[in-house]
């Protein structure tokens, strides 16, 4: 730790500025520092003083006397001589180790330590600025020389503070920290470290006391994990010592216990152990086998896992011989895991209970696998028996011996056999007399039956595993080779495989008898090697060939066989190329689209299914040239697709696909229109060329002249409606005529433009205003007579019949006449319709007029108007028919 000192003593330098060189800072003729200031004041170092200081001997410094201007000038008119040097002054004391902060812990020794560069020199220590005494209590201060020291025997918090020493003015400080951590004497240390030793249930008692600065926290631990005071562990601390007692200890709580004591100031830890002792655990498997003959069965395990805290000073060993139900008692043996039993039988299987016993008890038992004494090798099994010949009185067979011979030589043989359909073997040999050779003659045969043999290999051990069974062999004697196989052909074939057909050959007494199977061989054309493509002889004259390799070349034969041997083979007159049947290109998709429309920026794709044999050559077709780079063709077996990833309007044509191969070609064209919604027309111009008529003129949509299929809608809207009404589509010129205008209503007019993909934003019109025009009239009036004017109602023009189409306006008038003015109704099918909102009925100066604002099927029907006053009644009809 650094030391607190004004001296900069880390680097030799003591208060006052000294030079590195250890000159004083001062040149000759300055003054001189400061004397030491008063006990409990901090002196102002490195600060030159006002006054002169006294020199070192006492006298006052003298100042050097200034020179006068003629004193000047006659100096510089004489030569320049050399100054002699000044004479050195004494740097005076400075330190050359000073005090350094330390640490000290309550009851422990502390010691200050600085070093000045004269031996000669006396200094003062100072605690907190009060000067300390050489009798100050508890403190010893002493010289040594140019080292000083302050050494306090037993630090308490007392001493703990801020020091300085001083010496002729100069001076070096340090802090003395007290700190009073946890602390344990070492003789508790000593006997809380010693392992508890306790038995399974019992209570163990653990304490320790210490001194430290308050307040403490104390903690107790078993194997890292912190104790918690519960109804087994109780925790007592007091001031000064805790205690930890653990109650029913069992052996899975022994481990290490530690009591860990904190503070400000620090930690102290202790550990102990416990011990708890029980019985030990029950020794380990599996079972070593390090001998199993005849006469001993020597094994060998592991110690238990556990041996509860105890050496383990004997096993406890049982033994069952198996199959029996009673334990033998072998006894105790030493503590080693080994054994070695001499009384086995031979070919006998044993196992045996272990258990492991210690001073605490025994363990529980461990119960081995079975062990063989004397095991037993036999030999393997020989090759099946090969058939050498077979006729009606015997049939004659042949083995290989077994490679493995169980470790000792090969005594003999059994021969089995079975007839066809039974389960049962039997010896053709007795018993007692095994089969030497490796060849035998089995006359123990009845003629025409069909039998299958087998063999063992006997050693000392006996009989080993039988061999695979023979093949099934009648006991007959020998059969003719069966002939050529006749109408051999090909009934069908893939890429892949070949399907054969043939007839068996015909029987002939001494020459060929009937065959028993047969065998299908092809060679490839490059090949000489025929392979056969059923490793066993088939019974059915039919057969399909797989694994070929698509339009390879091939031979193919037939060989029929029996128990006389193979016939001649019988060869296709030509090679075979593996493909399918000669089919012509016909496509299968039954529903095919012929048109298609597809939004611009979409994809187009579209899948064209076919079968063709051979596979076939595909080309695609646009307006008659081939597809642009931009299409992508897609082509499998089977299958040819037509992909426009982003079609455009350019894309729009015929495309048509040829698929041809040689034994013909199909076509088939698909008409691709490329189309978007299509831009609005222009603007609309209105004129009336003929009264009661609008002619509705446009500028076309922009999109007119690349889609040929593009028309436009007209819609109109007038005063007494709120809805647009369709007054014509599909016009395919920019003008169209509206009729049934009304003088007096506003009209306004909505153009559409239309394709494939539907209907553009409306071009909309302008209001368009009908007016009345008013005629011009002169007035002539009669001379006045006087007449009776009251009349009866009557009709002077009557309703007509009406046609409309659905959708459209229908308008209904009449004229009626009579004083008073008549009360005119109007009836539908004898139904008053005056209240009905879908029926606009006005009746001015005796026109009568009902005016249906979109007609539907459900307006049919008969229509009639009925005028009444006082002096009659009067009535007219019509009927109206809605066409769809």
């Amino acid at each position: 730790m650094m030391s607190k000192t004004t001296d900069k003593t880390a680097k030799g330098k003591a208060v006052g500025g000294d030079n590195p060189e250890g000159k004083p800072a001062n040149p000759p003729g300055n003054p001189g520092d400061k004397p030491a200031e008063s006990p409990g004041e901090t002196p102002q170092t490195n600060q030159p003083s006002a006054a002169p200081e006294a020199s070192e001997g006492g006298a006052p410094a003298a100042q050097a006397p200034e020179a006068t201007a003629d004193e000047g000038a006659a100096k510089k008119s004489e030569p320049a001589k050399e100054a002699p040097p000044p004479p050195e002054k004494d740097p005076g004391v400075h330190f050359s180790v000073g005090l350094e902060d330390c640490k000290a812990i309550v009851g422990e020794s502390a010691e200050l330590v600085c070093k000045l560069s004269k031996a000669d020199c006396e200094g003062l220590w100072y605690k907190d600025g009060k000067e300390l005494a050489a009798s100050t209590e508890g403190v010893a201060i002493s010289k040594d020389g140019a080292t000083h020291k302050l050494k306090i025997q037993k630090v308490t918090e007392e001493f703990a503070g801020k020091y300085k020493f001083e010496v002729e003015g100069r001076k070096t400080e340090a802090v003395i920290i007290v700190e009073d951590p946890p602390r344990c004497d070492a003789k508790d240390l000593e006997a809380l470290a010693k392992p508890r030793v306790i038995k399974t249930n019992q209570r163990v008692e653990f304490k320790i006391p210490f001194i430290g600065h308050e307040p403490m926290k104390v903690q107790w631990y078993k194997e890292g994990e912190e104790l918690a005071h519960d109804v087994n562990c109780k925790i007592e601390i007091s001031e000064g010592h805790s205690r930890l007692v653990l109650i029913k200890q069992q052996r899975k709580d022994s481990g290490e216990i530690k009591i860990k004591i904190k503070n400000e100031f620090g930690t102290a830890e202790a550990t102990s152990s416990l011990v708890v002792l029980d019985k030990p655990t029950q020794p380990l498997g599996p079972l070593e086998i390090i001998e199993a003959t005849s006469n001993c069965i020597e094994i060998k395990w592991r110690p238990p896992k556990d041996d509860g805290g105890c050496p383990i000073t004997n096993y406890h060993l049982e033994r069952n011989q198996v199959g029996r139900n009673t334990w033998k008692k072998i006894g105790q043996i030493p503590a080693e895991a080994h054994y070695k039993d001499t009384d086995v039988e031979h070919g006998k299987r044993y196992c045996y209970r272990i258990r492991s016993e210690t001073s605490e008890g025994i363990s529980d038992v461990l119960e081995t696998e079975d062990v063989q004494a004397g095991t037993k090798a036999y030999p393997g099994a020989p090759s099946a028996p090969k058939v050498v010949s077979a006729f009606k009185n015997y049939i004659t067979l042949s083995w290989v011996p077994p490679t493995n011979t169980g470790g000792s030589n090969i005594l003999g043989y059994n021969l089995e056999k079975r007839k066809k359909g039974s389960n049962l073997w039997g010896l053709v040999h007795p018993p007692e007399e095994p089969i030497r050779p490796k060849k035998y003659d089995c006359k123990d045969v009845i003629e025409g039956m069909e039998y299958e043999f087998r063999v063992s290999a006997i050693n000392v051990s006996g009989a080993g595993e039988p061999s695979a069974p023979s093949e099934f062999v009648f006991a007959r004697d020998p059969k003719h080779r069966p002939g050529k196989v006749t109408d051999l052909k090909v009934t069908d074939s893939t890429y892949n495989t070949l399907s054969l057909s043939w007839t068996k050959p015909k029987e002939e007494k001494g020459v060929h008898d009937e065959p028993k199977g047969y065998f299908v061989e092809i060679r490839p054309a490059e090949s000489t090697e025929w392979e056969r493509s059923n490793s066993n002889a088939i019974i059915m004259t039919f057969f399909t060939v797989k694994g070929l390799k698509p339009m390879a070349m091939y031979w193919v034969r037939v060989t029929a066989v029996n128990e006389g041997g193979e016939g001649e083979p019988q060869e296709l007159k030509n090679y075979i190329l593996a493909m399918p049947p000669p089919v012509r290109p016909r496509f299968t998709d039954i529903k095919i689209k012929s048109f298609m429309v597809v939004r611009a920026g979409n994809a187009a794709q579209f899948n064209i299914n076919f079968v063709a044999s051979p596979r076939p050559e595909i080309i695609w077709l646009k307006d008659g040239v081939p597809v642009p780079k931009r299409v992508t063709i897609s082509n499998t077996e089977g299958c040819s697709q037509i992909l426009i990833a982003s079609a455009e309007r350019s894309d729009s044509g015929i495309y048509t696909i040829i698929v041809k191969n040689i034994v013909g070609q199909e076509t088939l064209s698909i008409e691709i229109r490329v189309t978007d919604e299509p831009k609005p027309p222009g603007p609309i111009d209105l004129d009336e060329n003929v009264p009661g008529t609008v002619t509705v003129s446009w500028t076309p949509s922009v999109d007119e002249k690349r889609d040929d299929r593009l028309h436009y809608m007209v819609t109109k809207r007038d005063s007494s409606k709120r809805t647009w009404h369709t007054v014509a589509d599909r016009i395919f010129n920019n003008k169209f005529t509206v009729c049934n205008i009304m003088p007096g209503r506003e009209y306004q007019f909505r153009v559409y433009a239309k394709n494939d993909m539907g209907l553009s934003a409306p071009s909309e019109s302008q209001k368009w205003l009908i007016t009345a025009k008013k005629e011009k009239f002169t007035l002539i009036l009669p001379e006045s007579k006087t007449c009776n004017l009251e009349r009866p109602p009557k009709f002077l023009v009557p309703l007509k019949l009406h046609s409309a189409p659905d959708g459209y306006e229908c308008y209904m008038s009449c004229a009626v006449r009579g004083s008073p003015s008549p009360h005119v109704t109007w009836y539908r099918n004898n139904i008053n319709i005056n209240t009905d909102t879908n029926y606009y009925i006005t009746n001015t100066c005796g026109v009568c007029s009902m005016l249906i604002l979109r007609v539907g099927t459900k307006d049919t029907g008969d229509y009639k108007v009925v005028a009444e006053n006082p002096l009659g009644r009067a009535e007219c009809s019509t009927h109206l028919t809605v066409r769809e």
